[in-house]
């Protein structure tokens, strides 16, 4: 192929992510620029379309992660994940087994659970949300001195 074409393939990449914004072509315009190099070097058709696939696949799998660490960093999280990673105080005992179990955060009530039948908390414990199922919380005791 004319480093041309490549080019013009290159260009339709930009476009699709410059519309989605969402890093899901960036990666095969970079495989696409080094494919133009190397058609402008007077590389065969098939070195130019290995080089496109490799570099492709080389900058989705190593810096894809990097980049998509980086473009959320800022975004904070809204709703009811807001509360993971919180403290709840234990208003209603919890125990799995005997389905009971509430919470207070922020003058909300909210029902709870433990990540382990096991594991009964009682009221007036300070518990750390961890996740949200549904419209329950799992919540974990918080240890003393942390």
């Amino acid at each position: 192929m004319e480093p041309l074409m490549w080019l013009i393939v290159l260009a339709v990449f930009l476009v699709i992510e410059a519309i989605t914004v969402g890093l899901t072509t960036i990666w095969f315009a970079g495989g696409a620029l080094v494919a133009a190099i190397a058609s402008g070097a007077g590389a065969g058709i098939l070195v130019q379309w290995i080089l496109f696939l490799v570099i492709s696949l080389v900058l989705l799998i190593f810096t894809r992660p990097l980049a998509v660490r980086y473009m959320n960093k800022g975004v904070s999280k809204t709703n009811v994940n807001s509360l993971i990673g919180e403290k709840a105080v234990v208003i209603q005992k919890i125990n799995n087994l005997e389905q009971t179990g509430q919470v207070r955060i922020n003058d909300i009530e909210w029902m709870a659970r433990t990540s382990s039948d096991e594991v009964t908390i009682p009221e007036q414990t300070v518990v750390t949300i961890e996740a949200v199922q549904g419209v329950k919380l799992i919540v974990k005791e918080e240890k003393e001195g942390k």
